[in-house]
């Protein structure tokens, strides 16, 4: 027969006998041929010879009790768990609660069977030391030295840096202006002194819960912060855009749940839309294959490139319409001419249109805006805008910003505010101005 532990001291924890289904305490009776799941008896209906399906009472069984020492005489594995239990309960140092839980030994025994035997003990501290010289010697050869800076940057308000950690100060780990950062003055006034009415004494109470949940949404806020890695923002806008553009609208949309789910939930949510914005691309693409019966990819690929001359050959007609329509300009036939030669160098020319104003002057060429940040934010209008006035996405969105804002406070904008508001030509701001009236985005003053 063979003594086992147990290593649960509620008796709760463990299955009820297979007899009387009363719930076991130690001694009891474990079955050694019965199994997967473990057959348990209690003592008395192991004395009765209990016999249930497959089991008999002949078979071998063990006894499972802790009442045995494991580390030295007069501790028992039972109280080991428990002192154990009750250091993780009660905290390491605290030996009189500890000795209160336990309840069969002193608070000196307590302490001073625990710093022999699981601080100072002598094994314990040579397995650890060499677990980490194994470690070590393994991963010696491959190991990226790591050197903490003693000094956490410390940004100046108001500055790049600080705008773009959204305030943040490392050195105290909180931010420059905290979330409803008001929220203690209706706190600073109120006092509880004894001769409260009970009315009072209530609403002072309300106020003070009031302010424990503002409390709890700031750091709600800022966990959503802190798990998110939203601190640095720069480095969040340049993963985003490593999606194309249908997943990075799809990013943006589904940013304001990321505060209901966690980061890795968030992230693989993106990651698996992504993945079938790339499965639904390819599945079209073979789709086409099949439509223009192609059934090998090597046909595919001839399909490919037969398909690259033919959107050239469009490509130089529609050129060519370009030149026709303004013949009569030199300078717009020169640089058709010079289309052409960097096609037929196989560069890809830039795509300008030169127009002549009614006063014979030639104004400048439409923005290309391909690549430009901001870009997929604007609505085709607003593209259009932006390549006539030539500028570029994000100070246009900014400006827009700038005169919705004003516009809400003053409660209509006019062309003169518009103009004091936004510094940049005044032609640019008038052509700005216009289109947000056109558009009604914002109204006249």
């Amino acid at each position: 027969m063979d003594r086992l532990a147990s290593f649960g001291n509620d008796p709760f924890d463990k299955p009820p006998c297979r007899g009387c289904s009363s719930y076991l305490t130690e001694p009891y009776i474990k079955c050694a041929e019965c199994g997967p799941s473990p057959f348990l008896l209690c003592l008395q209906c192991f004395t009765r010879g209990f016999e249930y399906k497959k089991h008999q009472s002949d078979h071998k069984y063990e006894i499972m009790t802790s009442d045995f020492p494991v580390l030295e005489p007069g501790w028992t594995a039972q109280e080991e768990m428990a002192l154990l239990e009750a250091v993780m309960d009660c905290g390491f140092g605290n030996w009189q609660d500890v000795a209160y839980q336990m309840r069969t030994k002193t608070k000196e025994e307590c302490e001073s069977h625990y710093m022999k035997n699981f601080i100072n003990n002598p094994l314990f501290s040579s397995t650890l030391l060499s677990l980490r010289k194994t470690k070590d010697s393994r991963f010696a050869e491959g190991a990226i030295p790591f050197k903490p800076t003693d000094d956490p940057p410390r940004p100046t308000f108001d500055s790049v840096l600080s705008r773009d950690m959204a305030g943040y100060m490392p050195a105290r780990a909180d931010f420059m202006e905290e979330f409803d950062n008001y929220a203690e003055w209706d706190l600073k006034d109120i006092d509880f002194v004894d001769d409260d009415s009970d009315i009072l004494r209530a609403l002072k109470l309300s106020v003070v819960d009031i302010y424990h949940s503002r409390l709890k949404e700031r750091q709600r806020r800022k966990k959503i912060i802190r798990d998110h890695g939203l601190i640095n923002l720069r480095k969040f806008q340049m993963l985003e855009r490593c999606y194309p553009k249908e997943v990075q609208e799809l990013y943006d949309v589904m940013r304001r749940f990321a505060r209901v789910v966690g980061p890795i939930e968030h992230d693989k949510f993106i990651e698996s839309h992504a993945l079938e914005f790339e499965l639904r691309r390819e599945i079209r693409r073979l789709q086409e294959y099949r439509k223009a019966g192609i059934k090998s990819f090597c046909s595919a690929k001839v399909y490919e490139r037969v398909k690259r001359i033919r959107e050239d050959e469009r490509r130089k007609r529609t050129m060519l319409c370009d030149v026709l329509q303004y013949i009569q300009d030199g300078r717009a036939c020169q640089q058709w001419l010079s289309k052409q030669a960097a096609i037929d160098a196989g560069i890809t020319p830039a795509v300008t249109t030169i127009t002549v104003s009614a006063t014979g002057r030639r104004s400048a060429p439409p923005l290309n805006l391909t690549g430009l940040p901001g870009t997929e934010k604007l609505n085709e209008r607003e593209k259009e805008l932006c390549q006539v006035v030539r500028l570029v996405p994000g100070a246009y969105l900014e400006y827009k910003q700038a005169l919705l804002n004003e516009c809400r406070r003053q409660g209509g904008l006019r062309l003169a505010q518009a103009r004091a508001l936004i510094k940049i030509d005044v032609n640019k701001t008038r052509k700005i101005y216009d289109f947000l009236i056109k558009e009604g985005y914002i109204t006249k003053a």
